[in-house]
């Protein structure tokens, strides 16, 4: 047997400490070696939880299945890795220490099959070096001092081309710049999450990842019927339910109103609010309020629920923070405001979709020039190409030339989840985000609008708004 100890102190709470390490597939982003993982069991985590790790091992890659054998918050965890050629058990306490520090202690006991045992023991200073470097890893991940985001200047070149770019939004990109990203330990435990669009896809799917670290969740879904099962999923996936599910159809600006009137009453202040909800139509229809549903559902029902809700958004000892999902679709389109609202007989959905996204993106970037004083910080992202429901139902042509290469909710969602919990991400404002970095809003310069043409958006929404209602009026 080979036995490793190391010991590191931490500038964070036990809680916080224990909760990072228990999760294990955060071990990809503290420990050199792993290079994917994943939870194999639903529910929470605790005793009987299992994790998939694939690792580096030489010019080779192991397969390991680790169980949680012991689960005592906030003191120990007891855990047991079984892989082809060996079998190891980590003991991980946790203590107190000075000045509201943690002292994680971290012992692997290593049992060779195959009598592999004496082979072990030549590189066992090897493998120490690697168990020292694993626990530095440890410490700077839940040290959470990232650096303020920002593009790689290799980004910035793929940015400069449109078939690189492009590629980028593949499941390959994602997997690109996965193997850059900086740990996320933040703790957002008890934050108050607001997400539209919440049922199914890249907003079922951040639901239940912010689920999972303890975030306060209102998830806003139009449908009833799937409410129930949306909760029922979630609670198997991860042994919580959302706090609240409020139902609205958010392609309706009187729903819109009245959710915003309902979560203002509550007065609970709102930490992140996601504007997810969306879909594309292929046929044209209005609303019963007399709008096309495609400008009424991407543009100005985000535009409306956001400024509703400011008050609750505001005045935070950390900033409010607004995500807009938008899309990679919108690099076709140009800022438009006379042809945001298309005739019957020229409509086109994805058209429509994706100039209503570049609008929300551009006025994502006017707000957050306009709420600076505020302590809001707002930004968009766009998820790449993922297989969504929406995808799939709307687009299924692109769906089938795309499909090897489309990412899963998962992957989509990434983004925003990073958006809502990482600590460097609430320093930047007004930006487009694709895998967790600074991109470009303009693949091509016919798409660029002139400052004359931003600076009208807003009150293009203002006027729609108003000539909606003048509409209701009897």
């Amino acid at each position: 047997m080979i036995t490793l100890k190391e010991t590191i102190e931490v500038r964070r709470s036990v809680e916080a400490c224990f909760n990072y390490v228990a999760d294990f597939r955060n071990t990809v982003e503290w420990d050199a070696t792993a290079i994917a993982a994943r939870k194999v069991t639903e529910g929470p985590i605790s005793a009987g939880s299992r994790f998939a790790l694939s690792c580096n091992a030489g010019p080779s890659t192991l397969a390991l299945s680790y169980t949680i054998e012991e689960f005592t918050p906030w003191q120990c965890l007891v855990l047991t890795g079984r892989g082809r050629w060996f079998t190891v058990k980590d003991v991980i306490t946790f203590e107190p220490g000075s000045h509201d520090s943690t002292i994680i202690t971290y012992t692997a006991d290593f049992e060779y099959r195959y009598g592999l045992e004496a082979l072990a023991k030549r590189y066992e200073a090897g493998l120490r070096k690697m168990g020292r470097a694993s626990l530095r890893g440890l410490a700077n991940a839940l040290t959470d001092e990232n650096p303020i985001p920002a593009a790689l200047p290799d980004t910035e070149r793929k940015d400069k081309k449109l078939i690189p770019a492009l590629r980028c939004f593949t499941r390959y990109g994602y997997q690109r710049g996965r193997r850059r990203w900086h740990p996320m330990s933040t703790d957002i435990a008890g934050k108050h999450i607001v997400i539209t669009g919440a049922n199914s896809g890249l907003g079922f799917a951040a639901a239940r990842s912010l689920l999972e670290v303890g975030a306060d969740l209102t998830l806003v879904v139009r449908d009833p019927a799937k409410a129930e099962t949306m909760q029922a999923s979630l609670e198997r996936a991860t042994g919580h339910r959302a706090t609240a599910v409020e139902l609205a159809d958010l392609s309706l600006l009187s729903d819109v109103v009245t959710l915003s009137e309902k979560l203002n009453a509550q007065g609970k202040a709102i930490d992140v609010l996601i504007n997810n909800a969306g879909a594309l139509f292929n046929e044209y229809a209005a609303t019963r309020e007399g709008i096309e549903r495609s400008v009424a559902l991407l543009l100005l029902s985000p535009w409306k629920l956001t400024e509703l809700l400011h008050p609750l958004l505001a005045g935070h000892a950390n900033p409010g923070r607004v995500i807009n999902v938008v899309s990679g679709g919108m690099y076709t389109q140009k800022l438009a405001l006379d042809q945001l609202i298309m005739e019957p007989e020229r409509y086109n959905g994805s058209v429509a979709y994706a100039r209503a996204k570049r609008a929300l993106t551009v006025l994502t970037e006017l707000w957050s020039e306009q709420w600076q004083q505020d302590n809001i910080v707002l930004n968009s992202m766009h998820p790449g190409w993922a297989d969504t429901p929406g995808v799939q139902s709307a687009l299924p042509g692109f769906r089938r030339l795309t499909q090897r290469v489309l990412r899963n909710s998962e992957e989509g969602a990434d983004t925003i989840v990073w958006l809502a919990r990482a600590r460097e991400a609430g320093l930047v404002s007004g930006k487009l985000f694709l895998d967790r970095e600074p991109r470009t809003t303009h693949l091509r310069s016919a798409t660029k609008e002139s400052p004359e043409e931003r600076a009208q958006l807003i009150p293009w929404l203002e006027r729609t708004y108003a000539s909606l209602l003048m509409n209701q009026l009897p």
